[in-house]
């Protein structure tokens, strides 16, 4: 675990919206419906890493919901039905998850407890970050993601 400093992102992709209990089957599909139309996205960096952003908490409609992105350089021209946002320069906590992707929420608790020690403060009302350098993984069981935890 470890703390580092990201620049700001512009993301490109598909917006999921759906009850809590059904991220875990829907982030999969939205993920596989952006692979397939990755090519409609203009402007990628490279390579075209998978980055899941969310706000943590409920604060409004606008906020709710996980995007399933890539970055761009650009974000004059979005592909139709899709959604851009921009997370600003941050500073995370960030801890890698490997494993079945049901398990990413305990992976979350571990490193809560690190930040607590570390006497780290969340900032819920801020973007926070997946970031998958390796996408193609089909099997949910095997997964590796960078988990990025937003601090104050």
């Amino acid at each position: 675990m470890k703390v580092v400093e990201l620049d700001e992102m512009m993301l490109v992709g598909i917006r999921v919206v759906c009850p809590g209990d059904q991220y875990v089957n829907e982030i999969p599909k939205a993920t596989l419906r952006l692979k397939e139309r990755l090519s409609e996205i203009e402007n990628k960096e490279s390579p075209a890493r998978l980055i899941g952003a969310f706000i943590a908490g409920d604060y409004s409609d606008e906020e709710d919901g996980y995007w399933v992105c890539v970055e761009v350089n650009d974000v004059s021209q979005i592909p139709e039905g899709m959604v851009y946002i921009v997370v600003p320069k941050q500073s995370y906590a960030v801890v890698k998850h490997k494993g079945p992707n049901t398990e990413i929420r305990n992976t979350y608790e571990r490193l809560h407890r690190w930040m607590e020690e570390q006497n780290l403060e969340r900032f819920h009302k801020a973007w926070h970050l997946e970031i998958f350098e390796d996408w193609g993984v089909t099997d949910l069981s095997k997964i590796e993601v960078d988990l990025y935890d937003t601090i104050k």
